[in-house]
């Protein structure tokens, strides 16, 4: 029998993917920042559980020998460029950067962009339970830890007295998604590159978990029950095969490019 050849295109496999409509993955994208802000403030309240709750998980962290925070902030707090630094990276970063990571997958890596998105959508839902059934104040709240509140004190500040701050949740500490967004940000474009320079992304995450840590906006288990969600979405949502262009350069298309020869072994 005469082999001929056929576009591969022909011979994609089911999940091939074209990228999404652009104005439906804005209003869904859009929706998800809004679902984490409202759900938030829904949150609100239970402000002497989330002190209570806050007291135990520094005391379990302390049976855990987890690293003292006080000592990332003692660190901070050498300099005050570097507390403003760590302030200023805090209020500024983790919106801008995980909607910078999603555009860019949109544009040159579709199936990956799809695989993130409900990465994330799937962490974002599951961290909104947390603060109805585990309130927790941060640990610049907490007395007696010899923490302090850097972005009051040092500026600047994302947060208003919790009294009057409607526009956030202070008292849902757990999970950080500030963490579990950085880590994703960094395991996605892990996932989506092939430069031999590409673990330099998990950078993101660990100056994200310093920062957070030194300024006593969340605790170490914070960015530890986040790094589980996180791995618990990706275990059910997995990310496309590799190929020359899922890791190379994006098109609309993500069905392999070359031919494929049909028939020879008929």
């Amino acid at each position: 029998m005469n082999a001929r050849t056929e576009p591969a295109e022909a011979q994609a496999e089911p999940d091939a993917t074209t990228r999404p409509a652009l104005i439906r993955e804005f209003l869904l994208v859009a929706g998800l920042f809004l679902v984490y802000k409202l759900g938030r403030q829904l949150a609100t309240g239970h402000t002497g559980e989330a002190f209570r709750n806050a007291r135990d998980v520094w005391d379990l962290e302390r049976s855990a020998h987890l690293p003292d925070e006080t000592s990332v902030q003692s660190a901070l707090l050498d300099g005050d460029g570097l507390v403003h630094l760590a302030n200023t990276y805090y209020a500024t970063v983790h919106f801008p950067a995980t909607l910078a990571f999603l555009v860019w997958l949109y544009l040159r890596r579709p199936a990956h962009y799809l695989w993130a998105r409900r990465a994330l959508a799937a962490v974002t839902t599951a961290a909104l339970v947390l603060p109805f059934t585990f309130p927790l104040a941060p640990p610049r709240m907490l007395a007696g830890t010899g923490l302090v509140d850097t972005a009051r004190i040092y500026g600047p500040s994302v947060y208003g007295p919790p009294s009057s701050d409607h526009l956030s949740n202070q008292f849902a500490a757990m999970p950080s998604l500030h963490f579990g967004w950085a880590l994703m940000v960094a395991v996605g474009l892990i996932a989506a590159t092939r430069s031999r320079w590409r673990w330099l992304w998990l950078l993101h995450p660990l100056l994200t978990l310093l920062v957070i840590v030194g300024t006593a906006n969340h605790y170490w288990l914070d960015a530890i029950v986040a790094t589980a969600m996180l791995g618990l979405a990706l275990a059910v949502i997995h990310p496309p095969r590799r190929t020359a262009t899922t890791a190379g350069r994006g098109t609309d298309r993500l069905a392999p490019s070359t031919s494929v020869l049909v028939g020879a072994g008929r």
